[in-house]
Parts: C-alpha cells; structure tokens; sequence
C-alpha cells in the first residue's frame, strides 16, 4: 500500500451557504474560487511519515467540479522536509494511485507549487485558518434548531462513509494571489474528517 492518510479537511470558497459543489451541483454563480485543505493527523506514504503536516489548495472551478477543469496553486506547509513534499504531493497529484488519483484527475491546470507557512486550527466548524501572508479564513459553524452544529452525512465528496461534515460560515475569506482576489464575508465553509488509503 502506497499511503494511508487520516486526518480533516476544511474547505472554504465563494459559494453561498451551502456550497453546491459538497452536492454535485453546479456552484453559485456558475464558478466556485476556493481552498481546499487538508491536515494529516496522522499517515506514511511509501514508508515517509507525513503525520502533522499540511497541503492545500486555493483552486478555480469553472462549473460543475465534476466536469473538472480546476486551475489550482498548491500549498504545503514550510515544515515539511523535501521527502515529505514530495510525498504528499505524490498522493495529491494522483501519481500514486487510489481514491486520491480520482481527485487529481479534476485538475487542469497547476500554477504553481509553494511551501509556506500555514496554520490549521479546525474543531467541528469552527476554525481559523491561513496560508502564508496573503490567505486567511475564519469560519464559525452554521447552528442548528437545537443549537448543534449543522452537518450532513454521505454528500457527494464525503471521504468516511457516515462521518460528519460540519457547515460553516465564513466570517473573512480573504485571497490576495496572483490569479485569485477575493475578499468575502459570510460565505461558504465545510469541515470534515478524511481517510484515504491507496
């Protein structure tokens, strides 16, 4: 087995609350600019321990995100050695095959590839969240009748059949890249858990 990968996910983006794409929908607007986060908590891939280190990616879906086409910068965190990049961005770029190449597969464009700091601090919906000096997000969770966060359960993209995957709000989505500006308030936000071996 190449990899075996735990840990959450945060997804944050331009859509409305809820965003489509968790759905298979087309997203609001008809695109859907965003990140796309995930925090190993822990994993090896191809014998690497990636445990605690973090990729992400700040994309652009020109429509459906099934019908693929994403152009997208690649993040992963400045504390990862060269053996760990490499590693995760072997999973993530579908080299190595698994549920993960599927993912890859939507991607048409990779613009470029950085290793920055990032902070990852995601309990349930709530979260703060930033990459290098120019990405930032902060997401409180979307509440429920009873006052319980708002989560749904096997969507489209859900990677642990039956696990939750917590709505949110974002208070601040704030991009400043070349190719991406955006600077939102209260748009959408969705946290969940991921298990991906391969």
């Amino acid at each position: 087995m190449a990899y075996n990968l735990e840990g959450r996910l945060l997804e944050v983006c331009t859509c409305n609350v809820l965003c489509p794409c968790w759905l298979g929908q087309d997203p609001d607007n008809g695109k859907c600019d965003g990140l796309l986060v995930w925090s190993v908590d822990k994993g090896t891939v191809n014998g690497v321990d990636v445990s605690g280190h973090v990729l992400g990616i700040l994309g652009h879906i020109p429509g459906n995100i099934l019908k693929g086409n994403w152009k997208v910068r690649v993040y992963v965190d400045d504390k990862a050695s060269a053996a760990q990049k490499d590693a995760l961005l072997g999973v993530w770029t579908g080299q190595l095959g698994g549920p993960v190449a599927d993912l890859a597969k939507l991607v048409g464009e990779v613009l470029s590839v950085e290793q920055t700091p990032i902070t990852f601090n995601v309990k349930g919906a709530d979260a703060t969240l930033k990459i290098g000096p120019s990405i930032e997000a902060n997401i409180a969770p979307v509440l429920g009748a009873g006052g319980l966060p708002t989560a749904l359960h096997d969507a489209v993209f859900t990677t642990i059949p039956g696990a939750p995957a917590y709505v949110g709000r974002a208070s601040q989505l704030r991009v400043n890249v070349p190719a991406f500006q955006i600077d939102l308030k209260g748009h959408s936000a969705v946290s969940t858990s991921f298990r991906f071996a391969g």
